[in-house]
């Protein structure tokens, strides 16, 4: 027997029995403590200064070590305009020229620009085929 949930929310965490009566031996149960948690995405903003280089870590409390066997991708998007991200996975290499995927898995920009002001990047880290970690950053750009 198998208990089969779709939709799962965190009102689902709790404890499930199964008990189903037997014979000669009596009733049979099992029980199983099911904990779900929440999403986690966290939200940072980075401030740069107009025409220089700027860093974008996927998670900040995460060493590249600790990514390097799990799939992720970055989205690009304008905070108006999330719909229509642009997708750059671990094989991309340049976005207009100016956006690199750097070796530990951190977007790298240069040289900033006045468009980038109020840009998200937004990192997407796999761990199970339904776990994802996500990680969004808004761009800040100052004039001198």
């Amino acid at each position: 027997w198998a208990l089969h949930l779709k939709n799962i929310t965190v009102s689902l965490s709790g404890q499930y029995e199964c008990s189903f009566a037997t014979y000669p031996c009596g009733t049979k149960a099992a029980k199983i403590q099911l904990i779900v948690e929440a999403e986690e995405e966290q939200h940072y903003v980075k401030e740069v200064w107009l025409n220089q280089t700027l860093e974008i870590p996927c998670l900040e409390d995460t060493t590249s070590e600790n990514l390097s066997s799990y799939s992720l991708k970055w989205l690009v998007g304008i905070e108006l305009e999330p719909s229509c991200p642009a997708v750059y996975k671990n094989s991309s290499v340049l976005y207009r020229q100016r956006v690199h995927l750097g070796l530990n898995n951190t977007l790298k920009i240069f040289p900033t620009k006045i468009m980038d002001d109020g840009r998200v990047f937004s990192c997407h880290v796999v761990y199970q085929p339904e776990r994802v970690r996500k990680s969004s950053t808004t761009v800040r750009v100052f004039g001198k």
